[in-house]
């Protein structure tokens, strides 16, 4: 168990980047390295479970795929953190690293944060993008009716705001009947009133022929009873008016409009209810289609949900505030422990052991700086040595080559002498 215990406590150290050999000399340092490590490892864990959440939201099922980017990000934020915790010689007043460290925890915070505030979160973002869709469904269809009305006439226009996105497209309309219909009503009316007028005048002269034909009077020369001729004056009159107005041809007329008009209203009212069977069909196409599109909530529409929530409850603005501060300050706690506590004894040991080992450094390189001048040194007097032997020897050559000319030269010379004494004595 106590062997456990300290291969447990070695690999926690081992994520706070300190080094053993260095602890073995400060050995009251361990637990707190010890602890820092286990601040990166849950750390790393809350990042993976982020991850996770992310990833379920944005695939909309839990699945394995999800497990490769939760471990990825895990083991990378896992290794930054150690990055950002691992102790550095001479950093005891290098505040711009800390800074810059600090500054990548906030960020490396935010974007943990947030999966895991929108998870928290979760109900009332769901309840709140479902509201959402339902009134745009709503306002949808609104606009679907309030765009397509039933046409009274053939040139109708299309209401202000509805062109092209709210416009539904039918195979016929009934605008072209209702134009029929109204120019029938028009042309009856006009002759309703002509018929009536004709009529009106007719049975002011029938009562007077009534009137009149009703007297009877007796003839002086016959003593027969007859007529007047005032009866007969106005018969000959109803007669003329008949015949000139056309009276008994506008009634038959008359009869054929009203006849058409029933019979196109007839026609207009199927047309009107069957569009309007096709205007529901429509919109209830256009419906559908808007709600397959609303089938997953996306992250993004999570996210402005949940700004809207905010923006919407002080509550839950004050809520979601907390929840994303505690997220980000846990993710910057590895950094802010580190960082922010008083130099210990073995961050002295690490900046001696650096400095000398800098030193140690220095002082091989210069050793071996020399090494190689020396080399250098002497390969250069070999060289120097080798030329002059060789310039000594080529000289030596050329003092055997002048020395055997002259010998030549005074052979010859000696040799031209005796022929000249021969030639002489002779």
């Amino acid at each position: 168990m106590t062997d456990r215990r300290t291969q447990l406590g070695k690999h926690l150290r081992a994520l706070s980047g300190v080094s053993e050999e260095l602890l073995d000399r400060t050995p009251h340092e361990r637990a707190k390295y010890t602890a820092l490590g286990g601040v990166v490892l849950g750390t790393s864990v809350v990042a993976a479970f982020s991850m996770w959440n992310f990833a379920t939201e944005a695939l909309g099922k839990a699945s394995f795929l999800s497990v490769v980017p939760t471990v990825i990000w895990m083991l990378f934020v896992l290794n930054l953190d150690r990055l950002l915790v691992t102790p550095q010689p001479n950093a005891r007043r290098q505040a711009g690293p800390l800074v810059l460290r600090l500054l990548i925890a906030v960020m490396l915070g935010i974007v943990i944060a947030e999966p895991l505030v929108l998870r928290i979160f979760q109900t009332a973002v769901e309840e709140h993008v479902a509201e959402e869709r339902t009134g745009e469904v709503d306002r949808l269809r609104s606009n679907l009716v309030r765009c397509n009305p039933v046409p009274s006439t053939t040139r109708a226009t299309i209401p202000e705001g509805c062109a092209g996105k709210y416009v539904l497209s039918f195979a016929a309309a009934p605008g072209q009947q209702a134009d029929e219909l109204d120019a029938l009503r028009s042309d009856a009316a006009a002759l309703q009133k002509r018929v009536d007028r004709d009529t009106n005048r007719l049975e002011a002269i029938d009562g007077q022929v009534r009137s009149e034909c009703g007297k009877l009077i007796r003839m002086a020369d016959t003593g027969l009873l007859q007529r007047t001729s005032e009866c007969y004056r106005l018969r000959e009159k109803a007669s003329d008016y008949r015949a000139t107005h056309h009276t008994k041809r506008n009634d038959s007329r008359l009869a054929g409009l009203n006849s058409d008009v029933a019979r196109i209203e007839g026609r207009l009212s199927s047309a009107r209810g069957d569009f309007l069977e096709a205007r529901s069909e429509g919109i209830e196409r256009r419906v559908a289609e808007e709600r397959d599109k609303q089938k997953e909530i996306g992250v993004l529409e999570r996210i402005r949900a949940l700004d809207e929530l905010a923006e919407d409850n002080s509550v839950a603005f004050v809520g979601i505030w907390m929840i994303r501060l505690l997220f980000v300050l846990l993710d910057m706690l590895p950094v802010m422990v580190k960082f922010l506590a008083r130099e210990n004894s073995y961050d002295q040991m690490l900046t001696i052991h650096s400095n000398s080992a800098v030193r140690r450094f220095g002082e091989q390189v210069r050793l071996e700086e020399r090494r190689a001048l020396a080399d250098f040194e002497i390969a250069q007097d070999a060289i120097e040595q080798k030329i002059r032997r060789n310039r000594a020897e080529s000289e030596a050559v050329l003092r055997e080559h002048a020395a055997a000319m002259n010998i030549r030269v005074r052979q010859a010379v000696n040799a031209l002498e005796e022929e000249l004494r021969r030639n002489s004595s002779v």
